[in-house]
């Protein structure tokens, strides 16, 4: 089957540089609307059976347009949340950051028993995500779209989908709204067919500079 992994759309938490992965989090921002209004024109010609989301607030704002455009019915998915971010929730200092995609980013590695502090480790976080996206294969459809975090996402990927590069992925920022298509299966595994990297509307949506957007950016060198 075919899966597009979209992150949600621009967040008050992405603006400000904040660790925010508690539920129900935040919703998005005009801009994040904007990027989540502009999927459906970029997906028109794709096929599209389903669109799973998380528990957060800003997945399920995200999709709405492209529901609403194929006349869909929201599927959520527990297991798709963002990695928790523990005792760093809702910190925005740099030094959270380098903290939690250490981690984060450990697990692709090999270190699965490193943890985020008071958070997860790799064994809870791959198998809770890897859990969900056999939940979905286990549906038989054709192509589905799950709109998730962006760390999850990133790690999960590099962690499982061939053809992803563990180093790159660590150095490549994902804008919200960005994509990580895979083609496979649960039991066959998954193979990378595209990374894009800014929005699906178009690179105009990405945001402005601003503060560290601690999932989506890259792993700061000093934690490598």
């Amino acid at each position: 089957m075919r899966m597009l992994l979209v992150r949600h759309g621009q967040t008050t938490a992405n603006v400000d540089g904040l660790l925010d992965t508690g539920v129900p989090g935040p919703t998005l921002t005009d801009l994040g609307r904007r990027q989540a209004a502009a999927i459906p024109a970029a997906l028109r010609d794709r096929r599209i059976d389903a669109v799973v989301t998380s528990p957060l607030r800003r997945t399920a704002a995200t999709a709405r347009p492209l529901l609403d455009a194929r006349g869909l019915i929201e599927r959520k998915l527990a297991g798709i949340r963002e990695v928790d971010a523990g005792d760093l929730e809702r910190r925005g200092d740099h030094a959270a950051h380098v903290d939690y995609l250490a981690a984060v980013f450990a697990w692709p590695q090999g270190d699965l028993d490193r943890a985020v502090p008071g958070g997860p480790d790799g064994h809870a976080f791959l198998g809770r995500y890897d859990d969900a996206l056999a939940t979905v294969d286990s549906w038989g459809l054709d192509t589905v779209v799950v709109v998730s975090h962006g760390a999850a996402m990133r790690c999960w990927s590099a962690s499982r989908v061939r053809g992803v590069d563990v180093d790159a992925m660590s150095r490549t920022p994902i804008d919200n709204t960005g994509l990580i298509e895979i083609d496979g299966s649960a039991s066959g595994g998954w193979d990378l067919v595209q990374l894009v990297s800014h929005p699906l509307g178009g690179a105009d949506l990405a945001a402005p500079p601003r503060a560290e957007d601690p999932t989506g950016e890259p792993v700061p060198p000093s934690a490598r």
